[in-house]
């Protein structure tokens, strides 16, 4: 397994796995399969995101086949560029229980550690995936909060832990 910082060569092998991130995995989303399939020109959006100042995404090639993704994106804000925060977390079922998502939070975490502003990284997670918040957790993550009612899809709602990890330097 590879894990790399994703460059704008990288747009279609993202694109592919984030649809099927949608598909398999709709309740961990904010963006609907639906939504991102009407999208005008995707490809061109994910070369211009992957080449987008404090925006890292990081991917895991597995045999040449990009199979998890994540990304930093660092805030910009005078007040708030001493956070982070994590989105678009996803490994293809395939590889799941291979550490892959590891890999990869560890190496947002590692990057975040070069950034001298950053002291904070912020994600969100759906209350009831375990294997999820099981990770961050691994990796030194604490919940700071329940958003209730979330996300709602087909008329069921989910819930979402807000969590947080402090860098220590």
């Amino acid at each position: 397994m590879e894990i790399k910082m994703l460059s704008p060569e990288d747009a279609i092998d993202y694109w592919e796995l984030r649809l099927e991130a949608l598909q398999l995995s709709p309740e961990a989303f904010g963006t609907s399969y639906e939504e991102a399939i009407q999208r005008t020109n995707p490809i061109e959006r994910v070369e211009k995101n992957l080449q987008t100042e404090r925006n890292y995404t990081f991917g895991a090639y597995y045999h040449e086949k990009l199979v998890g993704m994540v990304t930093l994106v660092q805030e910009e804000g005078l007040k708030l560029r001493h956070r982070a925060n994590i989105y678009a977390m996803y490994v293809s079922p395939q590889v799941r229980g291979k550490s892959v998502g590891k890999a990869l939070l560890v190496e947002a975490i590692n990057k975040a550690k070069t950034i001298k502003e950053i002291e904070k990284i912020n994600l969100s997670v759906v209350s009831t995936n375990e294997a999820a918040k099981n990770l961050y957790t691994q990796l030194g993550f604490t919940v700071f909060g329940v958003e209730e009612k979330a996300l709602k899809m087909n008329d069921t709602y989910f819930d979402e832990d807000h969590m947080a990890l402090i860098i220590e330097r």
